[in-house]
């Protein structure tokens, strides 16, 4: 049976729970409740939310790929509360993004893979990145070389190098992803690889890595011994 939130105990309401308890003390369609305020007639905000989460398998990552428009085919969800939804999850997004990049050491694929993930390993089409680091291998920019479609892109090896030179990098890293979840190296992917490395060489810039990654892993040239 549907109680009203403002009929339910002070603690189980979401905006009390979370100024008398904490943030953390809330669920996931706690807080998501809290952003669309209200829900239909026949189910409360968290009830609406906890049955928009159960269509994602509880998975946060995949309600972000959700569109305003799917969103809304949840009934009592209308087009402001799912520009909410949206809005929210893509701020933490973008926050997960700038603590990754900061001025990062690479020390490993991994810490390549933690940087790009965000930005590049849930997309729908391939991109193709360059991690810029100096002396002490922190990364000091980033830039998209090129963006494609579900299978390629088309990468100019003198942009890679201006931006090196425009940055006073000394070594490189390049990352692409594979929007098919699938992790090995192709042919092309190879060739473009060894002709970065060679054009590095003659302009004292070292290619560090080449790291393909996806939603949930990547594949790193180096850690796979093909450099």
């Amino acid at each position: 049976m549907y109680t009203p939130i403002n009929q339910w105990a002070e603690d189980d309401r979401p905006r009390e729970k979370f100024l008398l308890k904490g943030k953390s003390s809330l669920s996931d369609s706690e807080l998501l409740a809290i952003l669309i305020g209200s829900g239909s007639r026949n189910e409360s905000a968290v009830q609406l939310c906890q049955r928009i989460l159960a269509s994602v398998n509880n998975n946060l990552n995949a309600l972000g790929k959700l569109s305003a428009q799917q969103l809304m085919e949840f009934k009592g969800i209308g087009e402001a509360k799912a520009i909410s939804i949206a809005a929210a999850l893509e701020l933490g997004r973008r926050r997960r993004l700038e603590d990754a990049f900061e001025f990062k050491k690479i020390t490993s694929s991994k810490a390549v893979f933690e940087i790009m993930q965000p930005i590049i390993g849930e997309l729908m089409h391939e991109e193709f990145w360059v991690l810029y680091l100096n002396n002490a291998n922190k990364v000091i920019h980033k830039a998209q070389l090129s963006k494609g479609g579900m299978t390629g892109t088309i990468v100019d090896m003198r942009v890679i190098f201006k931006i090196a030179f425009e940055q006073n990098a000394t070594s490189i890293v390049l990352t692409h992803n594979h929007p098919s979840g699938k992790l090995y190296a192709s042919e092309p992917d190879k060739k473009i690889t060894e002709r970065i490395k060679m054009a590095g060489r003659q302009l004292d810039v070292i290619v560090l890595d080449h790291i393909i990654i996806t939603e949930t892993g990547y594949y790193s040239f180096q850690d796979e011994g093909i450099f």
